[in-house]
């Protein structure tokens, strides 16, 4: 097998093994499951902190779009209507069981993936979500008065809601709806009637 082949069989090996095992899961069995000696591995991956980077990589950052942030700062659609397709084709991205359950087991080891990316959510979506609902109520811009704790929380409780679904599917392993779209509208309407109500309330 070619150098460039065996590197990819291990890294779409390691992506299954850790989301089944968990970073727990130690290489040398990755190795035995795969058919392949331990040191096989450390010539491609000098440590497993390096394979469980590029892990990072091929599951998080390609299916990260570069067209979302854009999207949620188009002032040319309506922010439901931005919400709304943003939240769509996360779904369709990232709903899929490797990439929720080593977000999770990630989350509870030392490896940072799960804090990496939500630093990216962050950046991306969720504060300048926060920044569009103020424009389009009419609110103080936030270079004049800055986000604040409880704005920003609303939105990650939209996100959390809506990624909650993938939870209950690949971690849970219990049944949700077969159908997601209209559940993804429907959140997205009750957060957004919500939080007109609210969010001038938080900047009195």
């Amino acid at each position: 097998m070619r150098a460039a082949d065996r590197e990819r069989l291990i890294v779409d090996q390691a992506i299954r093994f850790f989301a089944e095992r968990g970073f727990e899961g130690q290489t040398r069995e990755l190795a035995r499951r795969m058919g392949i000696t331990h040191s096989a591995i450390y010539r491609h991956f000098p440590s497993k902190e390096a394979l469980i980077e590029r892990v990072y990589q091929e599951v998080y950052l390609s299916r990260w779009s570069p067209d979302w942030g854009p999207l949620i700062r188009n002032r040319t659609l309506s922010l439901d209507v931005r919400l709304t397709r943003f939240y769509l084709d996360y779904v369709a991205r990232v709903f899929e069981y490797n990439w929720v359950r080593i977000f999770v087991f990630s989350g509870m080891k030392s490896f940072g993936i799960a804090g990496r990316y939500l630093d990216l959510v962050r950046r991306e979506i969720i504060e300048p979500a926060a920044r569009e609902l103020r424009h389009e109520l009419m609110l103080p811009d936030a270079d004049a008065h800055p986000l604040g704790e409880r704005e920003t929380e609303m939105f990650w409780g939209l996100h959390g809601r809506i990624f909650y679904l993938a939870i209950r599917k690949f971690i849970y392993e219990t049944p949700i709806p077969s159908d997601l779209d209209e559940i993804v509208r429907d959140a997205i309407q009750v957060f957004l009637d919500g939080a007109r109500r609210t969010m001038p309330k938080l900047l009195v």
